[in-house]
C-alpha cells in the first residue's frame, strides 16, 4: 500500500512539472478579426482586420472600415460615411506570465472615402449641402486590449482616435469597441 501511494505521488509530480505555456502570439502567427462599435458624433463602426505577428508579441495590422455618423438639421439627421482602408504597426507593451491579456499600442495610416447625405445635395426643404464627397487622407493611435479565451480565439476592446484631413467633417474622430480575433495560422 506504501509503494501505491509513493508510486501514485511520483507519477502526480512528474506530470506537474514542466507544463507547457499556450501557443499564442508567436512570430508569423495571423489572425482575422472582426470589431465594431461606437464613434464620436452620434455614430457607429464596423471592420475587419488581418493580424501579422512579429517578435515580441508586436503586430503589423491591415485593414477595412466603414464609419456611419448622423448630423442633427432641424427635425432630421443627415448621414455621413467613411470608407477607410489600414496599415499599421502595434506595439505589445503590458502582458501577462500566463499570455492570456495583452495592452498594444498602435499606429496605423489611414486612406479612403468619405460621403455626405450619400451625394444627394439637395435637403427635404431645398437647402443646399456645401460639404461634398472627397478622398481622406491620415492616420490613428489605437489603444488596444486582447483577452485570450482559448488558444486561437481572442476577444479585443479598443479606444482609437483618427485624424483624417481633405474631408469636410472635422479631423479627429474618437472610436471605442470591441472585437473578436480568430487565429488562421
Amino acid at each position: 500500500m506504501r509503494t501505491k501511494v509513493l508510486y501514485m505521488l511520483a507519477l502526480m509530480l512528474v506530470l506537474s512539472v514542466g507544463q507547457a505555456d499556450a501557443q499564442r502570439i508567436l512570430p508569423r502567427m495571423q489572425g482575422v478579426e472582426m470589431r465594431g462599435g461606437m464613434a464620436s458624433d452620434n455614430g457607429y463602426y464596423m471592420g475587419m482586420i488581418l493580424s501579422n505577428y512579429a517578435k515580441g508579441g508586436n503586430k503589423w495590422v491591415y485593414g477595412a472600415e466603414y464609419l456611419h455618423r448622423k448630423h442633427g438639421y432641424r427635425h432630421v439627421t443627415i448621414p455621413s460615411a467613411q470608407f477607410t482602408a489600414e496599415g499599421g504597426y502595434y506595439l505589445n507593451f503590458l502582458s501577462d506570465a500566463g499570455k492570456v491579456f495583452f495592452l498594444n499600442l498602435g499606429g496605423s495610416a489611414l486612406a479612403g472615402y468619405e460621403t455626405v447625405n450619400w451625394s444627394d445635395k439637395k435637403l427635404y426643404d431645398g437647402a443646399t449641402l456645401k460639404n461634398g464627397d472627397a478622398f481622406v487622407y491620415g492616420c490613428a493611435l489605437t489603444l488596444e486590449m486582447e483577452l485570450y479565451l482559448a488558444d486561437r480565439v481572442a476577444l479585443t476592446a479598443s479606444l482609437r482616435e483618427r485624424f483624417l484631413w481633405d474631408g469636410s467633417l472635422g479631423h479627429c474622430h474618437t472610436q471605442y469597441g470591441i472585437g473578436i480575433r480568430f487565429m488562421i495560422n
